[in-house]
């Protein structure tokens, strides 16, 4: 799997936590899990919907290396647990999906 540093880890998966008026940016290294001569050609993520949510998680941006992929996430309602996918395709047109999840605080000092 992609290496991930910040990342929490409970029996669920990994997940970070992220304050509801955050704008931040998280990284995924997948160079441990690509097949050796292969790069990440595109990547995409998609953050989950939640129903009645009255301050959804959003997208902000995305962006690829050769072996990690980025996406910079704002908003999100305190209280609530976001997934957040990453597809990626690799040289030959292999695709692998995964996702973590956005714990959504409103964190104090």
């Amino acid at each position: 799997m992609a290496t991930l540093t910040g990342f929490l880890k409970d029996n669920e998966g990994v997940f970070i936590n992220k304050d509801e008026d955050a704008v931040l940016t998280y990284s995924l290294d997948w160079s441990d899990w690509l097949p050796t001569g292969t790069v990440i050609t595109s990547n995409s993520f998609t953050v989950e919907t939640l129903a009645g949510d009255t301050d959804a998680l959003v997208k902000s941006s995305q962006s690829n290396s050769n072996t990690v992929t980025t996406i910079k996430i704002s908003g999100g309602t305190a209280g609530k647990i976001y997934k957040v996918f990453n597809t990626i395709i690799i040289t030959g047109s292999l695709t692998e999906r995964r996702f973590f999840r956005v714990k959504v605080l409103a964190r104090s000092l």
